[in-house]
């Protein structure tokens, strides 16, 4: 007979990770509807939609258990192409702000 290596990992711990994902989700709900305008609205949803999107990559596609390797080539280029477009944008906005001031053409 085939031996079967794999392993089980407790109920709990989904349970868990299902009611914390519920948690983050009215979190941002409350921020939607609290009133908050502007700059911090936006930065609140942003963060607990990082975080449940973490939370998921972490227990579901089980990174958490994973090697460091594999976990760095998940993670590693959404974070450059993130950078890359951090930079665009500020470009972008310099540019912006430069043909609106009459500097460039």
């Amino acid at each position: 007979m085939a031996s079967d290596n794999s392993q089980q990992h407790p109920l709990g711990t989904y349970l868990w990770v299902w009611f914390l994902l519920f948690v983050l989700s009215v979190f941002s709900y409350l921020v939607d509807v609290s009133g908050l305008e502007g700059y911090l609205k936006w930065f609140l949803i942003t963060l607990f939609m990082l975080l449940k999107a973490g939370l998921i990559m972490a227990v579901f596609m089980h990174l958490v258990w994973e090697r460091l390797a594999l976990i760095l080539a998940v993670l590693v280029p959404p974070g450059v192409l993130m950078f890359l477009a951090l930079l665009m944008a500020i470009e972008g906005q310099h540019v912006l702000s430069s043909r609106l001031a009459g500097i460039l053409p």
